[in-house]
């Protein structure tokens, strides 16, 4: 071993089951995130199949259309400003989200990782990565919520510390499916919205989801970053406005699958195109520290981020500028 690098884990803050929040964080959440529409609230369950049972053109990729191959730390030349923008989040939210609950690494020789295992490789020497996780849900975690609400991102920085796959249903301004859908079962069109079909538990409010998620999954500790709310939404600033609104487009029949974690800026533009385009898609959430880095590079005998699949017409690809352009001639209606 030529030397080692331990990552102390981000200051946490524990908060006790009967602390109370401010009313004020109501008020800035209601007007940040969505005015509220009260509904008569639904008990019922809803299976994916009914959420998708719109009816639904059939779904093939562009003429002719063939996966590019991965290019490492490459960014394409018209995408550099796309990039710069997103990556700004990763600075305001210093990391959060970029690495697995108790993370660590440290380098060792090359010897030392055996062949067909995933492992960064740095001056000569690899990195041997670590995590400690909490308990595995069976079924994904279903989350409604749309990329630019920064409540919404606290969210999805847990779920990545957490490592959890969840089944995101996206719901931009304007679009006419699961927006409809989360005033229909929950009562009011507020975001996130979060419902655990392996407990029956189903909740709105950013910090309730987190506290009930680290209690569930993790090991009871809130990251502090999540803790705090206005630097969330600076974090928006570098890509105001996308991920926002609908853009008309198929509805698909099954989900789409991407591989990706929230603090890649070369993830977020393509979750960005998934909100706009309102396509559901179950995320294999894998930060440093992820064992599904080592899933996905047996898979597909590579290991990099954003990877999509696409159930509904077969496609398997890498690098996000070609995701993006694919999504949007596959999906997108004139």
């Amino acid at each position: 071993m030529a030397g080692v690098l331990n990552f102390r884990p981000t200051p946490v803050l524990r908060l006790p089951s009967s602390s109370r929040k401010p009313n004020n964080k109501v008020s800035l959440r209601v007007a940040a995130e969505l005015s509220e529409t009260s509904l008569p609230s639904s008990s019922a369950s809803v299976s994916t199949e009914e959420r998708l049972n719109n009816i639904s053109p059939t779904i093939s990729p562009p003429p002719n259309f063939k996966p590019p191959q991965p290019k490492r730390f490459a960014v394409r030349p018209d995408k550099i400003f796309d990039i710069l923008g997103a990556s700004l989040a990763l600075i305001f939210r210093l990391g959060t989200g970029v690495f697995v609950s108790g993370y660590s690494a440290s380098f060792v020789s090359s010897d030392e990782i055996p062949p067909g295992q995933y492992a960064l490789e740095i001056a000569g020497f690899k990195v041997k990565e670590t995590s400690k996780l909490g308990p595995r849900p069976e079924k994904p975690i279903e989350i409604y919520e749309f990329e630019s609400c920064p409540f919404c991102r606290k969210v999805r920085e847990i779920v990545a510390v957490l490592d959890l796959d969840v089944l995101f249903y996206p719901c931009p301004r304007n679009g006419p499916n699961f927006r409809r859908r989360v005033a229909q079962i929950g009562g009011k069109q507020q975001f996130p919205y979060m419902v655990d079909p392996n407990t029956g538990v189903s909740m709105y409010e950013s910090d309730d989801i987190i506290k009930y998620l680290v209690g569930k999954y993790g090991d009871g500790t809130i990251p502090l970053m999540l803790s705090l709310g206005l630097l969330t939404s600076f974090a928006m600033i570098g890509r105001m406005g996308k991920g926002t609104s609908y853009s008309p487009s198929k509805l698909p029949p099954k989900p789409l699958e991407l591989w990706a974690y929230e603090g890649s800026p070369f993830c977020k533009v393509v979750r960005e195109v998934l909100v706009e385009l309102e396509l559901p898609h179950l995320l294999r959430c894998c930060a440093r520290g992820s064992p599904k880095r080592q899933i996905l590079y047996r898979q597909a005998g590579h290991f990099q981020v954003p990877y999509l699949e696409d159930p509904n017409t077969g496609v398997k690809m890498f690098e996000s500028a070609e995701i993006v352009e694919y999504l949007r001639a596959t999906y997108a209606l004139p």
